[in-house]
């Protein structure tokens, strides 16, 4: 992820626009990358490489050939061909870039699918491709009412308009087949455009709408990430994750792509720490696996003994005995030679794991209510109590012989 436009800063272009999401290419987003072929001089009699990347709104990326040999820079807005009428974009990369990102897309140079490049927007192309841009919240906004009269099982995420305002593409996600043929003529009627309706998945949908994670940052797939990833619930068994789908989906109601993030890191930690399946043979009886702290190397095991024999849901967490990883593949070449040790823990195993490490404030803080002051209780006062002595105090006045 990276800008592609630079800042000059004491004579030096730096990587990156730095401008706070006001450079020119549109905003420091996913879908800008940095031009790291830009300062390559090319061979004395090459011509320049003549396919470009356009980019539009969402994710929505295309290679058009600039047959014009125009001049062209990241952040120029252009005017390109499309089905029936032309369309505007944003080119993002330009020069041999390109010709790799042809390559990683699997895309021939010469290729029917490279379509051209028009111009330079003009002035005229871009206020009207702005004010195109400014129609369709309420477009959005009409056309959710229509499906909900015709009751139509379907979310509309978004529409885009095309860069001359003939034809718009809309943007739903649904679970099953849509029969939406009078929602199209509806459309057509109404906004006086080609209609084209497309499928997108639940994680295409989150990245266009955008939001915030529960880990309080922006989501993956609206800032950065651009390919998805299978992701399956062995992912979260593999780091020890409890199966709850309230906290493992994400906003788009699948598994969240960071379970992905650390899983290598998990799984080469797992190789070198026996399997949970495996059950260890003591004199005492057999033990069970019960918890596994991997980045620690410690394993928990239940003893289950010949008088009670106790299941997963009966044992008693403090009844578990802790053990590392080394011992318990002892153990297990133990067993394999048909020997029982004593007890599951050794002793020198026993002192290496009560030892715990000792943590220390880098802040100076001995506690967060350290400011706090304390409240003073109110003493509560016994007004019975206090009229009944007051009473008997002028009784006994009253009874005092007088001298």
């Amino acid at each position: 992820m990276g800008c592609s436009t630079g800042a000059n800063t004491g004579g030096q272009t730096v990587a990156g626009c730095r401008s706070n999401g006001t450079c020119g290419t549109g905003g420091c987003n996913k879908l800008n990358v940095f031009n790291w072929l830009g300062d390559m001089l090319l061979p004395p009699g090459q011509a320049p490489f003549d396919v470009v990347e356009v980019r539009f709104k969402g994710t929505r990326k295309e290679f058009y050939r600039n047959k014009e040999k125009l001049e062209l820079k990241t952040g120029d807005v252009v005017a390109v061909e499309s089905t029936g009428g032309h369309d505007i974009g944003v080119v993002s990369q330009v020069g041999e870039l390109v010709r790799l990102q042809l390559k990683s897309k699997n895309v021939m140079e010469n290729s029917d699918q490279i379509r051209i490049l028009y111009r330079k927007a003009k002035e005229v192309d871009v206020e009207k491709w702005n004010s195109l841009r400014d129609k369709e919240t309420s477009v959005l906004h009409r056309t959710r009412a229509i499906i909900g009269d015709l009751k139509l099982e379907m979310k509309l995420s978004d529409v885009e308009f095309r860069g001359d305002g003939k034809k718009a593409t809309f943007y739903y996600t649904a679970e099953g087949r849509v029969d939406f043929r009078e929602l199209i003529r509806k459309l057509a009627e109404e906004f006086h455009v080609r209609v084209d309706m497309r499928q997108i998945g639940m994680r295409q949908e989150a990245g266009r709408l955008g939001g915030i994670g529960s880990c309080g940052r922006e989501l993956c797939c609206s800032t950065w990430l651009t390919d998805f990833k299978t992701v399956t619930t062995s992912a979260a068994r593999y780091q020890n994750l409890s199966l709850n789908p309230a906290k493992l989906a994400g906003q788009c109601g699948k598994l969240k792509c960071c379970l992905n993030y650390e899983l290598d890191s998990y799984m080469d930690a797992l190789r070198d720490i026996p399997s949970s399946d495996i059950v260890l043979k003591t004199e005492k009886g057999r033990a069970f696996h019960r918890k596994t702290d991997i980045f620690k190397r410690m394993l928990w095991y239940a003893l289950e003994t010949e008088d009670e024999k106790r299941t997963s849901e009966q044992d008693d967490a403090s009844s578990w005995i802790a053990l590392s990883a080394e011992r318990a593949k002892e153990i297990i070449e133990l067993n394999k030679k048909n020997q029982f040790p004593v007890a599951l823990a050794d002793k020198k195993y026993v002192e290496e794991i009560e030892e715990e490490p000792e943590y220390e404030n880098a802040a100076g803080q001995d506690s967060i209510s350290r400011m706090d002051r304390p409240k003073k209780k109110k003493k509560k006062k016994n007004r019975g109590h206090r009229q009944g002595s007051n009473r008997n105090q002028q009784q006994g006045q009253q009874q005092k012989p007088q001298s």
